[in-house]
C-alpha cells in the first residue's frame, strides 16, 4: 500500500526546493538541481543506482540539463519505462505540475525496493528534464536509444498532473477508439490495465488522445506502446464529469496550472494516492512482478 506521509513527504521536498530557489523548479537552475537531488537521495536510499542522463537544448543560448534515471537491473525481458517530468516552469514551484507526477513514480520505485519485488521485465524510473522548455528530456532519451534497444521497450506510462485539485480521472486513448490520437500497437493493452484497475476501485476513467503535449511524445513516435495518467490542467470539467468525479462543473481542473499558486496547496493528497496506487497495480500487471522474497523463501525450501 501507498502510504499517503510518504506522498506529502516527497512534495514538501520539491516545495522546498522552490522556496529556496526563487520559487520554481525550472530546468537548469538550483531549484532543479535540488529537485534532482532530493531523487538521487531517495533512491540511493531505496538500493538503486540512478544516474544523470546529461544533454543540451536550444541554439542561441543552450541549456544544459539533465534526466535522472534509475532501474531495477537487468532482466531476461524487456524494459518498462514509468517517467514524469521534474522541471516546473519559471512562474512557479510546479508541485501539481509536476511535482505530484515524480512523487508518484518515485514512490513506486521505493515500495517496489521495499517489498523485495522481482520484476519479468527491467523497470526503468525516468525523471525528465526539460519538458516545460519542449519535452526535450524525454526526446534525448529516446533518440539515443538504437533500434534494437527501442524494441526492446515493452511500454511507457506517462504520469503527468495527477493531484488536480478539481480533478478527473484520465487515461491515454491507446487504441483509439475514442479519439483521433491513438497510440502504437500495444498501447491498447496499457490502456485496458489502467482502466480495469480504476473500474475494480468504482472509477469509470476516460480516454484522452496522444495529443503531444507530454513526454509520451517520443515515445508514441518511435513505436514504443504507450499509457499513462493524467487528472487534468486547464481544461473545463463538464456537468457529466462533475457527477461522475465530484469537483465543481464550469471550473478548470487545475486554476493554478503554470502560476506561483501550484503549491503543495493545490495538490488533491486523495486524488494522488489513488492514482499512484493505480500506476503501482499497473507496473506490477505489466512488469510482471512478483514478490521477491516470497520467491527466495521457497527457492531455499526446495534447496534441502
Amino acid at each position: 500500500m501507498v502510504e499517503p506521509s510518504a506522498l506529502t513527504r516527497h512534495l514538501e521536498a520539491l516545495q522546498d526546493a522552490a522556496d529556496a530557489n526563487g520559487g520554481n523548479r525550472a530546468d537548469a537552475t538550483r531549484g532543479y538541481e535540488a529537485s534532482a537531488a532530493y531523487v538521487e537521495e531517495q533512491l540511493r536510499a531505496a538500493g538503486y543506482e540512478p544516474r544523470r542522463q546529461e544533454f543540451s537544448y536550444g541554439r542561441r543560448n543552450p541549456v544544459d540539463a539533465f534526466n535522472v534515471l534509475a532501474d531495477t537491473g537487468s532482466s531476461s525481458g524487456g524494459v518498462l519505462v514509468l517517467g514524469a517530468h521534474l522541471d516546473s516552469v519559471e512562474e512557479g514551484p510546479g508541485i501539481n505540475d509536476n511535482g505530484s507526477g515524480v512523487a508518484a513514480v518515485l514512490e513506486v520505485a521505493l515500495r517496489l525496493a521495499e517489498e523485495g519485488s522481482v520484476s519479468r521485465e527491467r523497470i526503468l524510473f525516468a525523471f525528465w528534464g526539460g519538458e516545460e522548455d519542449g519535452m526535450h528530456g524525454s526526446d534525448h532519451y529516446v533518440e539515443q536509444l538504437s533500434r534494437k534497444e527501442a524494441a526492446a521497450h515493452v511500454a511507457y506510462l506517462n504520469v503527468d498532473m495527477v493531484g488536480s485539485p478539481n480533478a478527473a480521472a484520465f487515461v491515454f486513448d491507446g487504441d483509439g477508439s475514442d479519439s483521433e490520437e491513438a497510440g502504437p500497437e500495444g498501447s491498447g493493452d496499457i490502456e485496458r490495465v489502467f482502466q480495469d484497475i480504476l473500474r475494480a476501485e468504482g472509477v469509470q476513467a476516460l480516454p484522452v488522445g496522444f495529443i503531444g503535449d507530454s513526454d509520451y511524445d517520443a515515445f508514441v513516435k518511435a513505436g514504443i506502446p504507450s499509457g499513462g495518467l493524467f487528472t487534468g490542467d486547464v481544461g473545463t470539467k463538464s456537468e457529466a464529469e462533475a457527477r461522475t468525479f465530484g469537483g465543481q462543473a464550469g471550473e478548470r481542473y487545475d486554476e493554478c496550472y503554470h502560476q506561483a499558486c501550484d503549491t503543495i496547496k493545490n495538490v488533491d493528497m486523495a486524488v494522488l494516492e489513488q492514482m499512484t496506487e493505480t500506476l503501482m497495480s499497473a507496473t506490477v500487471s505489466l512488469g510482471g512482478i512478483e514478490d521477491g522474497l516470497a520467491k527466495g523463501a521457497a527457492t531455499e525450501e526446495g534447496a534441502g
